[in-house]
Formats: C-alpha cells, structure tokens, sequence
C-alpha cells in the first residue's frame, strides 16, 4: 500500500515521468514518497496528506512538504520534511521533529493541509490549514490558518510566524485551542488548492474545489495575508462515478504571461486538467 507519492510533470500537463519505481513485474509501482516509521508507531496504512512540494534553495536543489499524518481518519500531527533531488528526483531525506512532526493537531491547526506556497514577491514560504481535530462544529471546521518562515529557516521551526488577524498581525507565538477564531483565520469554506502570482492579473490567486459541490473556483488578493476575495467559480467537474473531486493544483510555469492557467484535479483517483484562459 502507497499512501502518497510523487511525479515530474513535463511540458505537456497530461504526461507525467513517474520516479522511485520498485521492481514490481510486470508494471512497477511508485514507492512512498514521505516514508512511515514503525519506530514512531506508524504503519504501512498511515496516510499523509501532503499539499504542495515547495522550492527552499533552488540552488542546492533542495525543497520542503509539508504533510498531515492521518491514522484513519484521527489527523494526528502535521508536519515537514525535507526534500533533496537524488538522480534526479525529489527525495524525502528528512522528517523534521523529534516524531516526525511539529505541530500537535489537538491543539494546533493543521498546518499545510490545505496548501503550501514558495512567494515569488518575498522571500516566504506560506502554509495554510485548518483548525485543530477538538474543532469539530460546523462553520468553525472550515475556518483556514496560516503560519509563514522565510525560505532559508524552513526546517527551523522556532522561526516561524503565525498569522492571529488582521489587529495582531504576525507573531511567532503559535495558535492554540480557542485562539482559533474567525478573527485570526485568513479564509473560510475552501479546500485543497494551491497559491499562484498572477502576471495578469498582478495578484495573488487560490485555485481550489469550493464546498457547494465539485466546482473549480479562483480567489484573489493583493496579498498573501488576504484579504481574500469570494469564490469566482470557472469550471464543472463531472463526478466519476459519484466520487470525491478535490484538490486543485496549478501549472503557472506553463505560461509565465499568465494569460492562461492550467489547472489540474483528482476526481474519483482520475487527475483531471483544465486550462482556463483569461480575458
């Protein structure tokens, strides 16, 4: 059983090169990209949900995701670890944290579950996620968190700031328990996707599957923090055989203009692409 891993996108958005194949005959399979360790209680069904591969030091080759332990359905834990590229693919060298993660979800937000962001304007790494597990009522439970680090501090995690609203900004106090509130969340009602600066526009973007059913939607804002716009929903998925659609990513390096952005999705274990173009 795989949980999670990993491929390099080419050119062409439909063609992907698998990596970290095993020797399965007659068809290899991918290996698990951020590994399980039996020494910290997980298993081989532990899941990990990561989000976003982001760019530490381009230079070194080296790069971070973030994850979301997930021990069936319990979001226990979330969590970095580090990325180097070895022959030519990402590898996961190391699990930050004395356990393999940093921030406890019983009383932290789930940091990087919803989206991770290198800025190409700063230079931050942005994470976002949501509320802790005891949250458990709706709204609060779509309520979206954010911590950012500059690039070069990512595996430090004393030097990490959390955004408590708009009156408290950026401090390096975490949040914990009820400090969870509409006033320090920065989004409401989204789901996985992904941050994108848009030379188009001159803004930032949010590309997500929004909550009233299986709709590509964009937010915009002028700045990482927000304030955010509502959704503008552009595009319909049709549910594969009933299933779950999520988990919207986007491709800007395919038009660096901006004019268009290819965006892809995972419905019912199918990735789907789309390429919107901008008026």
């Amino acid at each position: 059983m795989v949980r999670n891993s990993v491929a390099i996108l080419t050119e062409d958005p439909l063609v992907v090169r698998d990596c970290h194949l095993n020797g399965d005959e007659p068809v290899a399979h991918p290996r698990q990209f951020t590994p399980f360790e039996e020494r910290w209680g997980e298993r081989i069904d532990t899941g990990f949900g990561g989000t976003s591969l982001v760019e530490v030091d381009g230079e070194k080759g080296v790069g971070a995701v973030y994850y979301l332990i997930n021990d069936n359905e319990n979001y226990r834990h979330a969590g970095i670890a580090r990325v180097e590229i070895i022959n030519d693919a990402p590898t996961v060298t190391q699990r930050l944290g004395e356990h393999g993660w940093w921030w406890d979800c019983s009383t932290m937000a789930k940091y990087g579950d919803i989206a991770a962001y290198r800025d190409v304007n700063s230079d931050y790494i942005y994470v976002w996620g949501h509320p802790p597990k005891t949250v458990t009522e709706w709204p609060a439970t779509e309520y979206v968190y954010q911590a950012r680090v500059k690039a070069k501090d990512a595996f430090e995690l004393d030097r990490y700031e959390y955004w408590w609203g708009r009156k408290k900004g950026w401090r390096r106090e975490v949040l914990k328990g009820s400090e969870h509130d509409p006033e320090s969340a920065v989004m409401w009602g989204v789901g996985q996707g992904q941050v994108v600066f848009s030379e188009w526009f001159r803004c930032y973007i949010y590309i997500h599957l929004n909550l009233d059913g299986p709709k590509v939607a964009l937010r915009t804002a002028d700045r990482v923090e927000g304030p955010w716009s509502e959704d503008r929903e552009i595009y319909t998925a049709e549910p594969i055989n009933g299933g779950f659609v999520y988990a919207g990513v986007a491709y800007p390096f395919l038009d660096e203009t901006g004019r268009t952005l290819t965006i892809a999705f995972t419905n019912n274990n199918h990735v789907q692409v789309i390429r919107v173009t901008f008026g």
